[in-house]
């Protein structure tokens, strides 16, 4: 195929080292989309004990890794969709698919709130996935073209802005409106800002003229998309069936990871394939994607625990369990502006390590926790000192790998990008849920406690009752302790189920640390001199232009 025509891309010299308003007010499309993808996310983890009761009422909940599927629908579609965002951008134009992208996840929220059952709510949040995983590579594609080689620092940044508002936002805005409105508004909430990221796009970006200079790699993408499901679904499986090696596991994740083989030795090729693993003969992008899968399977793995523990542990409601995880965005949100600035004037390897010190430092003060662990006093500097790691650590690393890029191979390293972030959370997140629940399962005055509760709610006869407390030892010995007084024995009993769930989540805690502590060992190979940034190099690349 002919090569399209197209303006040339500008000189370095021609763009300014600050963010101008030209910039920021294409970031602010870019920005107000990934907010609703991200944000839903956070929004719908809050939900999911609500979710177990909503369509089957409180005498029948749900099983957890049921109403589960709920998130993990939701993944497997935003990975899937992921790897035709190059490809698509270049037929279609990035405007036409950005504000596509919106309209379907705005279309699949609203189905969303109208479900009726859970495999309904399952299946369009598959829909809302659609849209969700166009809009995060799209949106870095938008941005690293508009800003040019030397602002890509504070550019990424500017895009870690969502990154941000979700953990601290979504859990609290999700817990309010469970709490005093109604579920149906954690979807419905996307409505209005739906409406308000296309009136923004269709005025902000510039009008496309899409001139594809690649055919749509199709062979590739039977591979690469069921591949990459029947991997996740078997992966997002584990917590559900206790252990790596049940069958539904290993079928699932071994079909899926023998497609997956087969695609990246394919994708070899073809000149323009799906996902151009040639990019990886670039040592630092590499590098940057070995850290960012490590570091993503750790850390949101172990993101995780944190409201579980709040609600699950300590009883706090959906709301107040959202208000004390703030603290970490918060952390965030102050080094992640500092970090985008030193990484546009230096190597992300003198900048990243210490972001990843301090969280692992987090990491190991949080195995610590117990069922009484002071908040002010202990879990909250931690989460405050995990978040300033986080900040210095994502968005320096995402900087490292969109630098070594020319500005036509941004789209394609985005994807890549993408798709490690969406494998490496889905990973970790189902590493930590088999750690906590096999240690919850383990613990046998946990697995006592929830057995005698079920046993005895319906037993009013004396002897009955005896029966029970002989065949649960560990509960009986802590009730016996308070004679005829049910209450304060029920409560001493609740109390040390607490201690023994706390510990619980130290022991994963302390897992998650482990994790984090192994992306030290990439992060060594991050550049640690100046690196010249490669999105000028190729003169005839697209571009997006700012008026």
């Amino acid at each position: 195929m002919s090569a399209p025509a197209q303006a040339a891309h500008p000189a370095p010299s021609d763009y300014p080292d600050t963010i101008d308003a030209a910039v920021l007010k294409v970031a602010g499309v870019v920005v107000l989309g990934a907010i609703m993808s991200i944000l839903d996310i956070t929004v719908v983890n809050v939900a999911l004990p609500k979710l177990q009761t909503t369509f089957t009422g409180t005498d029948h909940p749900l099983a957890y890794s049921t109403v589960a599927w709920t998130v993990t629908a939701y993944t497997l579609a935003l990975a899937t969709v992921i790897p035709m965002t190059g490809w698509a951008a270049d037929r279609f134009g990035t405007k036409r698919l950005y504000m596509l992208a919106i309209t379907l996840f705005t279309a699949g929220s609203v189905l969303c709130a109208s479900a009726g059952s859970i495999n309904q709510l399952i299946l369009f949040r598959v829909l809302q996935g659609l849209g969700g995983g166009l809009l995060m590579p799209l949106g870095m594609t938008i941005m690293t073209r508009a800003a040019g080689p030397k602002r890509m620092g504070r550019l990424m940044a500017i895009l870690g802005i969502p990154m941000l508002l979700g953990p601290i936002l979504g859990p609290i805005l999700g817990g309010y409106l469970i709490d005093k409105v109604s579920w149906h508004w954690i979807f419905l909430i996307n409505l209005p800002l739906g409406v308000l990221a296309l009136a923004y796009a269709a005025w902000a970006l510039p009008k496309d003229n899409p001139q594809p200079s690649e055919s749509f790699d199709f062979l590739g993408m039977l591979m690469m998309s069921p591949g990459l499901a029947m991997f996740l679904y078997g992966v997002s499986s584990i917590p559900g069936e206790g252990t790596f090696f049940a069958p539904k596991v290993m079928g699932w994740g071994s079909a899926g990871l023998a497609l997956l083989v087969a695609f990246v030795v394919y994708s070899f090729k073809p000149e323009h394939p799906l996902l151009d693993f040639r990019l990886f003969a670039n040592r630092n992008l590499t590098v940057a994607t070995v850290t960012m899968f490590i570091f993503g399977a750790a850390f949101f793995g172990g993101l995780l625990l944190v409201p579980t523990y709040f609600q699950q542990v300590r009883g706090e409601d959906a709301l107040h369990a959202g208000l004390l995880v703030a603290p970490q965005g918060i952390g965030a949100m102050l080094t992640m502006p500092i970090a985008g600035a030193l990484a546009d004037k230096k190597p992300v390897g003198r900048i990243v390590p210490f972001g990843l010190i301090a969280i692992i430092i987090g990491m190991f003060l949080l195995s610590r926790v117990d069922g009484s662990t002071s908040y002010w006093g202990y879990i909250i500097p931690v989460l405050f000192l995990m978040g300033l790691g986080m900040g210095g650590t994502m968005m320096p690393i995402m900087t490292s790998a969109i630098k070594t890029l020319t500005a036509h191979q941004v789209a394609r390293g985005s994807t890549l990008l993408n798709i490690t972030q969406q494998i490496a959370s889905s990973v970790g997140v189902a590493i930590m849920s088999v750690v906590l629940t096999n240690g919850l399962s383990n613990d046998k005055l946990i697995a006592q406690a929830g057995a005698f509760r079920i046993a005895s709610e319906h037993v009013t006869d004396p002897a009955q009752m005896q029966k029970l407390l002989q065949d649960f030892p560990l509960v009986g010995s802590i009730l016996a302790k308070y004679g005829t007084d049910q209450a304060a024995g029920a409560a001493a009993l609740a109390t040390q189920v607490r201690e023994a769930m706390g510990t619980v989540f130290g022991h994963s805690f302390l897992v998650a640390a482990f994790l984090v502590l192994l992306t030290l060992v990439p992060a060594y190979f991050l550049p640690r001199e100046h690196e010249e940034s490669h999105l000028t190099d190729d003169e005839s690349a697209p571009q997006v232009l700012i008026h």
